[in-house]
């Protein structure tokens, strides 16, 4: 999230899909996919998705906004909170990632986030970061972060330190507006933002494997209230199942990932 993000947040409401586009003039050679819609479930719409994971049968969630942003704890079938903590007005909540028996959740400008224990939510400890806090993940190893650049840094499991970064590029072009991570596979996928498009990286170098087409999941009934950008990814790796959804959605996807014949 950037200050141009909450300048922007009252457009993006009323205009809905403006921002969800290609950027213009931009080609590229890495593999081209689309979603295909497997099921649809419930999703709290009104809930500023910041980010998104699925972890022992559960969805973990991080709500944004300044006095509305959360962590939750949510049924995956009926979308019901089960569980929720609130932070306090002065936080942005941002990206989570579920490792080692916690949740870790980023703060948008505030350089801190917040460890709470996985089961109670229970608050562990602060631990604090340079710059803009967007995304988190994990592939059990280390904590992926991302920070509305083409930067992700790589932390430590436990300490939270920053061990390395990359750079995300496709080509010559680095890929900027980085937000919601998810580990799928040993890649990263992530959301980038005002597009409807998720990009596949290369944890070792940062490379580009391939772009997805995840426009066109929601309806125009869908959008007859407010919503905003696609944002949150979360991967079911003993079931299989990647999840979609955005900030302010009525809708969460199961999809599948289907190559774009040329």
């Amino acid at each position: 999230m950037t200050a141009t993000n909450l300048i922007l947040i009252s457009a993006l409401l009323v205009s809905g899909s403006c921002f969800r586009i290609w950027p213009q003039g931009f080609t590229s050679t890495a593999p081209q996919y689309r979603v295909r819609v497997v099921r649809v479930y419930p999703h709290d719409r009104t809930a500023f998705t910041q980010g998104l994971e699925y972890h022992n049968g559960f969805l973990y969630e991080s709500t944004g906004l300044y006095g509305r942003s959360s962590l939750r704890l949510v049924q995956l079938e009926t979308g019901r909170i089960l569980r929720e903590i609130r932070l306090p007005s002065q936080y942005f909540g941002e990206g989570i990632t579920v490792m080692g028996g916690r949740v870790d959740q980023l703060t948008w400008r505030s350089q801190i986030g917040f460890q709470f224990a996985e089961k109670t939510f229970q608050l562990l400890r602060t631990f604090v970061y340079q710059g803009e806090g967007w995304g988190l993940a994990n592939d059990g190893h280390q904590v992926y972060m991302s920070d509305g650049t083409s930067q992700i840094r790589c932390l430590d499991p436990f300490t939270l330190e920053e061990r390395r970064r990359f750079t995300v590029h496709d080509g010559a072009r680095e890929i900027g507006f980085l937000n919601e991570l998810e580990s799928v596979r040993g890649e990263i996928y992530a959301n980038v933002w005002q597009t409807d498009r998720i990009v596949r990286i290369s944890p070792a170098d940062g490379r580009v494997l391939g772009w997805i087409d995840a426009s066109g999941l929601l309806t125009a009934e869908d959008e007859t209230e407010p919503v905003d950008v696609l944002n949150g990814i979360a991967y079911d790796d003993v079931g299989n199942r990647l999840f979609l959804t955005g900030k302010l959605w009525p809708k969460l996807f199961q999809v599948e990932i289907v190559p774009i014949s040329h």
